[in-house]
């Protein structure tokens, strides 16, 4: 009510609202009882109520607006601040802000008519223990003013690191997943050759293509294909996109060209793996879980 007072006082004065809200069934407060509110020190739980939604809302923005309650608690602890669960929820009403809701998944790589004999090694088993010996690749589309552009990722499924992408205004082949390709061994090193590192992608044309198996052949990588065709044999790279697109390419109704895209997802690929906190990894980065595990290894007792 003090808040609706101070909203229209300058075009119809105190007194008149008081009078006005005193005829209603909703209460009334008296034009001293106003001015009384108005002098009235502010608690100091609002005070701080104050503090904690202008921090709320910096750290929200600061991770592209897409954190819900459960993120938002542990980003707020990780700032320094010791606020339980429900009040962030509360405080997140107060700011006018809310988590991101993904929609529905798109389907981009087409099917190929030819006869694939690649094994499915992974079998819905999105599981590794440790980084670089399983990497999930798929693509997904963003509309463009000038049409569509199609941004291929490759995801390492212990760490959930993005360790490639690629953006092209084309679905060919040496265009767009090899370029990921490409990215993800030269930012891990494995174009030097990895043992054991399994590469699994659904069935589309683009990933049966001659030369990307080639391209895996050359780099040691072992090829492997979903084998029921449906969106459960590559999961964890469908939720990839789809974490793409309700985090990124919907903030927006529509995108530039496909350069606006690729500089975007650059920015939005270095925060998922640097700063996006992973439900999945205990609310940390890719980047902390990876370098959790070289710091595991590097301690590890030598065996004689």
């Amino acid at each position: 009510m003090i808040a609706f007072i101070d909203e229209h006082r300058d075009q119809f004065g105190v007194e008149a609202i008081c009078r006005t809200l005193r005829a209603t069934e909703c209460g009334f407060i008296t034009s001293r009882g106003y001015r009384a509110a108005k002098t009235r020190p502010r608690s100091s739980r609002t005070l701080r109520d104050e503090i904690l939604v202008e921090e709320l809302r910096r750290i929200h923005a600061e991770n592209y607006s897409v954190y819900g309650v459960r993120k938002m608690h542990h980003a707020m602890a990780r700032a320094g601040w010791e606020i339980g669960r429900d009040q962030v929820a509360r405080l997140m009403k107060l700011a006018g802000v809310e988590g991101v809701r993904r929609g529905r998944k798109p389907i981009t790589t087409r099917p190929t008519g030819e006869l694939d004999a690649r094994p499915d090694l992974v079998e819905r088993r999105f599981t590794a223990e440790g980084p670089h010996q399983l990497w999930v690749a798929d693509i997904t589309y963003v509309r463009t003013i000038s049409g569509f552009c199609y941004v291929a990722f490759i995801t390492d499924v212990y760490s959930r690191r993005i360790v490639g992408w690629a953006v092209s205004g084309s679905l060919h082949t040496a265009g767009l997943p090899l370029l990921a390709l490409e990215h993800a061994l030269v930012s891990t090193g494995a174009s030097r050759g990895r043992q054991g590192l399994v590469h699994h992608s659904d069935r589309g044309s683009q990933y049966v293509s001659l030369a990307y198996s080639d391209a895996l052949i050359t780099a040691g990588v072992t090829a492997s294909v979903g084998t029921v065709g449906d969106s459960y044999d590559n999961a964890l790279a469908e939720t990839v996109n789809g974490l793409y697109k309700a985090e990124l390419i919907q903030s927006k109704r529509i995108w530039e060209s496909v350069e606006a895209v690729e500089l975007a997802t650059m920015g939005w690929a270095h925060w998922w793996n640097t700063a996006r906190l992973h439900e999945t990894l205990g609310y940390r980065t890719p980047a902390e879980v990876e370098a959790a595990y070289t710091h595991d290894q590097d301690s590890a007792p030598v065996a004689s």
